[in-house]
């Protein structure tokens, strides 16, 4: 905690009546100031998530072209498997056609075998009314005899022969046609399928292609966010912009109110920091000067350490952080992400070492520097 020496009270009060109206004036910008840069982030935020709507769709998009070059792939190659298919078929069918026809050969012989067999078998039906001994006698010999026996018992055993060879063909072949046949309907049965699949992979990629079609339709709505959301973003940073050269237009024709306050004597004034005030005052260290030099960083955290030893604002380092209109990023939302977030470690020492009393400087204000206040410049702030 600080104490206030009783000497200062007189001046305190005169302090009060000589900026009390510049003051109000002035905090009606920083409220502007501050509802900007809330709309900033917020448009930030905003763009940042269009964006990464862009990506994703882009993401679903090459996802979908994949998909839909697959599904071709595999037209292409059912489309392939089906002209083999029917070339199998022309062939099956084709052997098929030869297989009946050897069948009808084969039961044309055997038909024509069976009405010469029962040919020789009328003639020989027909003159077997001559005696054996009536050939024996009218046989040369003996041996032309038997030759003559033979003869027609050879005729006998060659028709017999004959006929079951044709009939057996005639199953071989009556076999190997309704194997064909058999293949022949297994063909058609994969065809068929064949033509379900080519089916199906058509309404997927109707489908892929009605989907790629969207998906190009949300990429262009997504870009067209992601442009307006730009533009509003440059309108807003000027339109922040104005107010901070308006902001430190006011803070200049009241700088010699405020160097009054800087004037007060806090030598002695004694703060005592709590646990947490390290961890907070890197927070808004961060939040206002991350990118900027250490130096920067240092400056910052001593213009917050200056406000708590000074009567004109709270004297504790949250409540000066957390004083309505002073710290944007208290306001934007921006403080309570880092506080969660966490701080980076040159941000912590820089804190530290202000608590551990290395002030810097021994202003109270800070701005973005636009050239209009007079003041301490490092690096892109002007401290005053």
């Amino acid at each position: 905690m600080k104490h206030i020496p009783i000497k200062q009270m007189v001046s305190i009060l005169l302090m009060v009546s000589m900026i009390s109206v510049t003051t109000s004036y002035a905090k009606t910008t920083q409220d502007s100031i501050e509802d900007a840069k809330n709309q900033i982030e917020e448009i930030k935020n905003q763009k940042e998530e269009a964006i990464d709507k862009v990506e994703d769709i882009k993401t679903e998009k090459e996802s979908l072209e994949a998909n839909l070059g697959s599904l071709n792939g595999q037209l292409e190659n059912l489309a392939g498997l089906m002209n083999e298919l029917e070339q199998k078929m022309e062939d099956k069918q084709l052997e098929i056609a030869k297989a009946q026809e050897a069948l009808d050969q084969a039961e044309h012989q055997a038909k024509q075998q069976y009405e010469e067999m029962k040919l020789r078998i009328q003639f020989m039906y027909e003159n077997s009314g001559t005696p054996v001994w009536e050939m024996l006698l009218e046989s040369r010999s003996f041996g032309d005899f038997l030759n003559r026996t033979e003869y027609i018992t050879e005729i006998n055993r060659y028709d017999r022969k004959k006929l079951v060879e044709f009939q057996e063909l005639q199953q071989q072949i009556g076999e190997q046609k309704t194997s064909l046949e058999t293949d022949m309907q297994e063909l058609v049965a994969m065809q068929e399928d064949m033509k379900q699949k080519q089916q199906k992979v058509n309404g997927l990629i109707d489908t892929a292609k009605k989907n790629l079609v969207q998906a190009d339709a949300n990429l262009n709505e997504a870009e067209s966010d992601v442009e307006e959301l730009a533009v509003r973003l440059e309108k807003m940073i000027a339109y922040e912009q104005q107010l901070e050269i308006k902001k430190a237009k006011e803070d200049a024709a009241r700088l010699e109110a405020i160097k009054k306050q800087e004037e007060e004597d806090t030598s002695g004034v004694i703060y005592v920091p709590a646990d947490s005030d390290a961890y907070l005052l890197g927070a808004i260290i961060q939040c206002e000067s991350e990118g900027e030099p250490y130096e920067g960083k240092l400056a910052v955290g001593s213009v917050v350490l200056n406000r708590v030893k000074s009567s004109y604002f709270p004297n504790t380092v949250s409540g000066v952080v957390y004083q309505p209109g002073q710290f944007s990023p208290v306001a934007s939302g921006r403080l309570a992400y880092r506080l969660e977030a966490g701080v980076n470690t040159s941000c912590l020492q820089a804190a530290q070492e202000v608590l551990d009393g290395r002030i810097t400087i021994n202003s109270l204000y800070f701005r973005t520097n636009n050239g209009i206040i007079q003041g301490t410049v490092i690096g892109n702030h002007v401290f005053y």
